[in-house]
């Protein structure tokens, strides 16, 4: 089952260039199953997602991706922002409470630049200190395929989870129409609601997919 878990769309994410109807029906018209709804630090509720999913005849997930001191998160469970969910401790917290799921969004971000990284062990350092960072152990997955990522990133990302040995997903953090359907988390279970998200999350089985190759990545 192809799942996006990572989609933005305007007015929740104000850096979005497109409508959630315009998100839903290109990801439907690309063959995708469901995706999830992880606009900045915002939540919809249950009644706007329903009406959103009845509308389109399409499964609709509720997620949203956290800003913290670490880097971005996309979490799911959770219905509100509390102030302080800055802080990682803090949001695992909540998260953990609520019996929600936790994914570190493109971990390449602060943690790899492209041009030291062409330098002889610069880019063994770069990967070696990143897996050091206890932000990821707070994470029940990293997303290993960024769908706005660049290759040498999503690799960095995909060798960070392979030093880890943690579960990745792909999402393709879409602001754009034409960024929709890029790559996406193929679930092993179905999944028909959050609870079922969260539940396959939490056990790990899924894995990332590059639709522009219909392949998943090597590790």
């Amino acid at each position: 089952m192809l799942i996006d878990l990572h989609t933005h769309s305007y007015p929740h994410s104000d850096d979005s260039f497109m409508s959630v109807d315009e998100l839903i029906e290109g990801s439907k018209s690309l063959g995708l199953d469901a995706i999830c709804l992880t606009d900045h630090d915002a939540f919809w509720t249950t009644e706007q997602i329903d009406y959103l999913s009845n509308r389109h005849n399409f499964l609709i997930i509720p997620g949203c991706e956290i800003n913290t001191e670490a880097g971005h998160v996309l979490v799911f469970g959770l219905s509100k922002y509390e102030f302080g969910m800055h802080k990682p401790e803090f949001l695992q917290a909540c998260v953990d409470k609520a019996g929600g799921a936790m994914i570190a969004a493109h971990p390449y971000r602060r943690r790899f630049i492209e041009e030291p990284a062409e330098k002889p062990g610069v880019r063994e350092e770069m990967l070696e200190r990143a897996g050091g960072d206890e932000f990821f152990q707070m994470c029940q997955g990293l997303e290993a395929l960024n769908g706005r990522g660049l290759s040498i990133q999503n690799q960095f990302s995909l060798d960070l989870g392979g030093m880890l040995s943690v579960s990745m997903t792909a999402g393709s953090d879409a602001h754009k129409v034409e960024q929709i359907g890029t790559v996406a988390t193929e679930f092993e279970r179905h999944v028909s609601c959050l609870a079922d998200l969260i539940k396959e999350l939490q056990a790990g089985r899924f894995h990332p997919v590059d639709l522009r190759h219909k392949t998943a990545p090597d590790t």
